[in-house]
């Protein structure tokens, strides 16, 4: 009897110390929204260079849209912003906008066709390639010239892994296990209505742009979307070729 009561007193104060942490963190959080006088080198809600190096190496914008690889009608744009690791590998966080706010969608990795090629069998589902968002004009870079024409042929046969952990950001919090995303890989998979409200939104013409690209010399792809979780990602289409004869 004494053990239970003992038990429920510790219970009792567990559960205060964390509503007390939870008060503590809540309250910090709404004085640096407010502004109420701080100064930020005595908040530790406030980022300092010193505390965060890993935010440092981000050094490229870019702005695409992701599809969920089992259900293509979900699709959504996706902000990226992304920095070397090494050994040919960058990662990327990804949110829902540009704007103050925007919600953490999830993170994509990008690699190389080589390493790509490396992967084990059953780790290459996971990847798709970037080929035909670069020459359908998708895949921008708002603050490179010319959205980034001048980078994107040498990653055109890159290739991306990206989950999302915040699956709807219409939800008040991330609902559901991650969702794997993927590309689109021929026309008219991506609905017209996200694309003019991203051109709309950075003053572009998407349709300019993939005629720009078409000097590159590369066939635009036009793979269909994958049937099942286990396909596998193609650049192209069985029997198309790369590159315009």
């Amino acid at each position: 009897m004494k053990n239970r009561k003992l038990g429920r007193i510790a219970t009792g104060l567990v559960a205060c110390i964390a509503s007390a942490a939870l008060g503590v963190f809540v309250a910090t959080a709404a004085r640096t929204s407010a502004g109420d006088g701080h100064e930020h080198g005595s908040d530790p809600m406030v980022k300092t260079t010193a505390n965060a190096a890993p935010l440092s190496t981000i050094h490229l914008y870019l702005c695409a849209f992701h599809v969920a690889k089992m259900n293509p009608k979900f699709q959504i744009e996706a902000h990226h912003y992304c920095s070397p690791v090494g050994n040919g590998v960058h990662q990327c966080v990804v949110y829902d906008s540009k704007e103050p706010g925007a919600r953490l969608l999830g993170t994509e990795y990008i690699i190389g066709d080589d390493m790509y090629k490396k992967l084990p069998d059953d780790e290459k589902k996971y990847w798709h390639p970037h080929a035909y968002e670069i020459l359908s004009g998708q895949l921008v870079a708002p603050d490179a010239p010319e959205m980034g024409d001048g980078m994107f042929p040498g990653l055109i046969t890159t290739w991306g892994k990206t989950f999302h952990t915040w699956p709807d950001p219409t939800t008040a919090v991330p609902m559901g296990e991650p969702l794997l995303m993927w590309s689109a890989g021929a026309n008219g998979q991506i609905d017209p209505k996200l694309i003019a409200k991203r051109d709309a939104q950075f003053g572009i013409s998407t349709e300019k742009i993939r005629e720009r690209r078409a000097a590159w010399g590369y066939n635009v792809p036009n793979v269909p979307p994958p049937k099942s979780m286990t396909d596998l990602g193609h650049m192209w289409a069985e029997g198309q070729a790369m590159k315009v004869k």
